[in-house]
């Protein structure tokens, strides 16, 4: 039997380079998110991006400006006290919240492995 939950999905859009207290962003809000117990977050890299400044963002031998992509479901709840403290680390960005619906997989291990 499966479970449909609602819930609500954060996504936070912002550069590889971008930092929050000498550290990259990205691992500033998931350590946040830890402290928070927010149920989790996953970090993706893109390859290229661009947003209102229309600024190519991409791998560079040079220097790190491959776009960020940090995404969270959690409840509405959670979220909200979540958003305030990530706006805070956010110099640049963007912030996208959508509705979703979510079923957890956790099937039982196998008898003998």
């Amino acid at each position: 039997m499966r479970t449909i939950k609602k819930a609500k999905l954060l996504r936070l859009h912002f550069g590889e380079s971008d930092r929050y207290n000498g550290k990259p962003l990205y691992e500033a809000i998931v350590h946040r998110c830890l402290e928070l117990k927010i149920a989790g977050a996953t970090v993706f890299r893109g390859l290229e991006g661009f947003g209102e400044t229309a600024e190519i963002h991409r791998h560079h031998l040079i220097r790190k400006d491959q776009p960020i992509v940090v995404t969270i479901v959690d409840t509405a709840e959670n979220l909200a006290r979540l958003i305030p403290e990530v706006e805070e680390m956010m110099d640049t960005g963007m912030i996208a919240t959508s509705d979703v619906e979510y079923m957890r997989i956790e099937r039982p291990p196998k008898a003998g492995t």
